[in-house]
């Protein structure tokens, strides 16, 4: 006989034996009970949750002839055809490759037949989200009443592309994410049925990894059992089956970024590799290792928060004092958002070499996250007597508090060929070309060194368009004929994201107040 995988061996065959859904194994049994069985209903939620389980039972069970507390009793001559799948009253379809407008238009001929044998008709439409347009239309007027012996029951992982007129004629069912407890039971269950050994440790981590999905728990079982057949099934070797790895590797990796270490780092990459550690997993769990660090840097208690022996939770606890909350989330934003082009990406051991370098050295360009992390860890560096390249050990520094920002001040000998350009200027923009007239539309208009004027625009397409050496020349012949002298112009750039006065001096601004003092002085006169 050959082998029947886990998930398939044990598949529920009453409403008890469904785990994690007890909102809506209730409601379906009380339904088959007081005879209020409805006539279409629609199943939506993640992978591996029960959603077809409980879609046969619920076929089985309105089929049954002696049903016991709502559920099929598994004896009469249609629980039995039906569950060898050789009863003609369970009709279940694929809607990822029957998904045509014919499909439908078939099942809604076959509904005008009534059940040879048996009580009710039951569809079960896997993956219902996957039809098209127009089988969902054709199905519209059979779905919204259907003869009374026929039940359709639609599944689907993606209920936001079913369209409303399909889920107004269903009773709509979401089935939740199964809790790692509840699935650790359900395999440990199992386990002891098969007379498997295995550590309770190594449970709880097939149950974390297969995210909320008894299916996925069941198969990553099945896979680790077979490796490591007539052994004990242990934590390391879970981890070895599933290219994981353990703490207190994710622990060297967070403590090699916090000090900057990038040799110990790219090391411990290395070290990983060597292994046959999958990367986009290890990245994955180490994400979760920073979330439980977050909780343990935020809550008082984290005992029944966070799954990990004592000496773990010990560790994590002591690192998450060394971090404040801010830094630990944007270390989680940063993996997170490395870990979606890693799974895109061929060379998956740069792409993460080059993120723990970047979070080892913060650079000075990078936004304020990144200046913030160099001012923690040289504030923390100090603490331990950092020794600047001077050589003078630094036990204590008084920081004076900042002075407050003093515009600078522009020299009022500003020579008169630049005043003449500064006030013509919205004039001579209408003597340059398309597109450097476009391109110079936003610009501001600054002093250079050797009293030059400076021109500054956006960064990006304007920048780009008018710092060219044949633009500038067209820019400097242009104001050259206005003024009749020869004119020299810098070209700069600005971020969208800068202040210009706090970076250039505004030199309309300058030369507009010498010219109302000037006018003020003539009236005075």
């Amino acid at each position: 006989m050959s082998y029947m995988a886990l998930y398939r061996k044990f598949r529920p065959v009453t409403f008890e034996d469904v785990k994690g859904q007890d909102h809506i194994v209730t409601t379906l049994k009380n339904q088959i009970m007081s005879d209020r069985v409805g006539h279409a209903y629609l199943f939506c939620g993640t992978r591996g949750t029960g959603k077809t389980t409980i879609a046969k039972i619920l076929a089985r069970a309105v089929n049954c002839e002696q049903p016991v507390n709502g559920n099929p009793c598994g004896e009469c001559p249609s629980c039995k055809a039906i569950a060898a799948g050789a009863s003609m009253n369970v009709i279940e379809i694929d809607a990822a490759s029957n998904n045509g407008v014919d499909n439908i238009r078939q099942i809604v001929e076959e509904v005008s037949y009534s059940p040879a044998e048996g009580k009710k008709k039951v569809y079960i439409i896997d993956e219902v989200h996957m039809l098209s347009v127009g089988a969902f239309n054709a199905l519209l007027k059979t779905l919204e009443e259907p003869p009374s012996y026929v039940i359709f029951i639609l599944a689907t992982t993606e209920s936001q592309k079913i369209p409303i007129t399909i889920l107004s004629r269903c009773q709509r069912y979401d089935f939740k994410r199964i809790s790692n407890e509840t699935i650790v039971a359900r395999l440990q269950d199992l386990m002891n049925r098969e007379g498997y050994s295995v550590e309770q440790r190594a449970l709880a981590y097939i149950a974390k990894a297969g995210d909320g999905s008894m299916r996925d728990s069941l198969s990553l079982l099945d896979q680790c059992l077979a490796f490591h057949y007539g052994e004990t099934l242990t934590y390391d070797n879970v981890l070895d089956v599933l290219g994981a790895v353990d703490t207190e590797v994710f622990s060297r990796l967070l403590r090699g970024i916090m000090d900057g270490n990038v040799t110990d780092c790219i090391a411990l990459i290395d070290e990983i590799m060597i292994q046959g550690r999958e990367l986009v997993q290890f990245v994955t769990d180490f994400v979760w290792y920073l979330r439980n660090l977050m909780l343990a840097n935020t809550s008082e208690s984290v005992e029944g928060i966070i799954d990990m022996s004592s000496d773990n939770l010990r560790r994590l606890t002591e690192e998450a004092g060394m971090l404040d909350a801010d830094t630990i989330m944007r270390y989680i934003r940063v993996f997170a958002e490395l870990l979606d082009r890693m799974k895109k990406a061929v060379s998956k051991r740069i792409l993460l070499e080059v993120e723990v370098v970047r979070l080892c050295q913060p650079p000075m360009h990078q936004a304020d996250a990144g200046i913030e992390e160099r001012l923690r860890d040289l504030e923390r560096r100090m603490e331990q007597g950092f020794v600047p390249a001077g050589g003078t050990v630094m036990q204590q520094v008084t920081v004076q508090p900042s002075a407050p920002f003093v515009r600078k001040e522009l020299d009022r000998a500003v020579p008169e060929d630049v005043q003449q350009l500064v006030r013509q200027w919205r004039q001579l923009q209408e003597e340059f070309g398309f597109p450097l007239k476009a391109y110079l539309k936003d610009a501001r208009l600054s002093l250079a060194g050797d009293n030059r004027l400076m021109i500054v625009v956006p960064e990006g397409l304007c920048y780009d368009g008018v710092s060219t050496p044949d633009k500038k020349e067209e820019i400097e012949n242009v104001l050259s004929q206005a003024i009749g002298k020869n004119v020299s112009v810098e070209i700069q750039k600005i971020s969208v994201t800068e202040n210009f006065e706090r970076s250039y001096v505004d030199l309309t601004q300058v030369i507009h107040m010498e010219i109302e003092t000037d006018n003020s002085e003539a009236d005075d006169f």
